[in-house]
């Protein structure tokens, strides 16, 4: 259930785990799986060990904050987007001084790496929530972590890059040519057509670095309903981020799209309850209330 600690002189009020709790600079957002109310919310936020520095819509901290999810472990969202330069929050700056996009503090442990934080949460709270993520023994969590490390190492820097260039690229350059995109001959600055150029060479080593490792993806999830095996683990959430970034455009979704057992694994792990939780903390905050 999500829980809002709203800042002083705010009514109190409870807020269903279906639902987004509203938005105001300087708050903080508490998830639990068990119902109770905001007037316990200071004592509660006190002796709660968990809590998550930085922005949901950064692939980290989306990363974490679903694997927090898929645990039942209670913790704190601590929002720093809107806290930048020297208005960046004092304990936020201790965590992280050069301001990176991802602190975790759970106890007396400090992490700012997500893959490493994730390993932390499946092994520290391993009998609650999914008992599956980091697998039940030697031989499960082996796998894990050899697809980790392919998400890590061939997945994460080719998909951000392509999410990257396509974000300089005109919506309605055609892609899918075998050939990149053609730029128009005139009417462009020389200065900005070298950007364009670099962004589709960008684009197309992505494509082709993506689409070999989705290759052997398709292989491997047409043995197996995940990449690890039959369970959800790690070695699937990893990827949630920045897959979605690619399947949200047109120009990218093909990739995943025109595999099939692809697809079927990307329907089935982004359909995920702890997943669609993180998507709501992602939307645009309200005129209304901005953050």
């Amino acid at each position: 259930m999500c829980i809002y600690s709203p800042p002083e002189h705010t009514d109190l009020h409870t807020a269903t785990s279906t639902s987004t709790p509203p938005r105001a600079a300087g708050s903080c957002l508490i998830f639990s799986p068990t119902f109770c109310y905001l007037r316990q919310i200071h004592r509660r936020s006190e002796k709660m060990s968990a809590k998550v520095f930085g922005s949901p819509a950064s692939s980290e901290v989306a990363r974490v904050m679903t694997c927090l999810f898929e645990k039942d472990v209670e913790f704190q969202l601590i929002r720093v987007d809107s806290f930048r330069g020297p208005k960046r929050m004092p304990q936020y700056l201790k965590l992280q001084p050069h301001g990176e996009a991802l602190s975790f503090e759970d106890g007396g442990v400090t992490l700012v790496e997500s893959r490493k934080i994730l390993r932390h949460i499946a092994d520290k709270y391993k009998n609650q929530g999914n008992k599956d993520l980091f697998g039940p023994g030697a031989l499960e969590r082996a796998s894990i972590e050899q697809w980790l490390q392919t998400e890590a190492q061939s997945f994460d820097i080719p998909s951000a890059e392509m999410v990257y260039s396509l974000s300089y690229l005109p919506p309605d350059m055609p892609l899918d040519t075998g050939r990149g995109g053609l730029l128009p001959v005139g009417g462009m600055h020389p200065s900005h057509r070298q950007k364009m150029e670099e962004m589709l060479q960008r684009f197309e080593k992505s494509r082709k670095d993506l689409g070999k490792l989705l290759d052997i993806y398709e292989q491997r999830l047409g043995e197996e309903e995940f990449l690890a095996g039959s369970k959800f683990t790690l070695a699937d959430l990893s990827h949630l981020p920045n897959a979605d970034r690619l399947a949200a455009d047109p120009r990218s979704a093909r990739l995943i799209e025109s595999r099939k057992n692809v697809s079927r694994w990307w329907y089935t792990i982004s359909g995920r309850d702890s997943w669609r939780r993180v998507k709501e903390l992602q939307r645009p905050p309200s005129a209304e209330a901005p953050f």
